[in-house]
């Protein structure tokens, strides 16, 4: 068996088996089959976080670092954090965010802008910044539905963007 550096043979058959199944993006219940009760399975999540093999995206969501991050920094599409952060429902990305994405400007947004109903504030995640604003579902019904990597993604549609960025001017 391959042995890691730092990393008990548990965890090495926990993220081998997540990886091999390309689930990046888990709950604790996926890890559930390896743990013997739930303390077990609170104490792997809690070590492997602390050897950053995974990251905490929301309060039931993580982030497999893959084996083949050698350094144990990874990159993944912002885009995607930002749905999987919000679990794929009541939000949308808006802002500069959306206007980059449109390319209404060549300016590179510092932050990845999320309008959610659910929360607000700042964080950071595998190096990508997002900023929640409240907003009203009604807003949010308005957002449209993209892919990218064949994940999808909800971002504020083209004629909103457009109304946001006269608003700025």
């Amino acid at each position: 068996m391959l042995k890691m550096r730092g990393l008990s043979k548990k965890e090495i058959e926990i993220i081998s088996n997540l990886e091999f199944n390309r689930k990046y993006f888990f709950t604790s219940k996926d890890i559930d089959q390896f743990a013997r009760n739930k303390t077990h399975r609170y104490n792997i999540i809690k070590n492997l976080v602390k050897k950053k093999r995974i990251v905490k995206i929301n309060k039931i969501k993580y982030y497999l670092i893959p084996i083949k991050a050698k350094s144990g920094s990874w990159i993944e599409h912002s885009f995607i954090l930002a749905d999987e952060i919000c679990n794929g429902n009541d939000y949308f990305i808006g802002g500069w965010s959306a206007a980059h994405y449109y390319r209404l400007t060549d300016q590179i947004p510092m932050w990845i802008q999320i309008y959610t109903t659910k929360r607000q504030g700042k964080t950071k995640i595998l190096n990508s910044k997002f900023i929640f604003h409240r907003t009203t579902k009604k807003r949010i019904e308005r957002s449209i539905k993209k892919t990218i990597q064949k994940h999808i993604f909800k971002i504020q549609n083209k004629r909103d963007t457009k109304k946001w960025m006269k608003s700025r001017e």
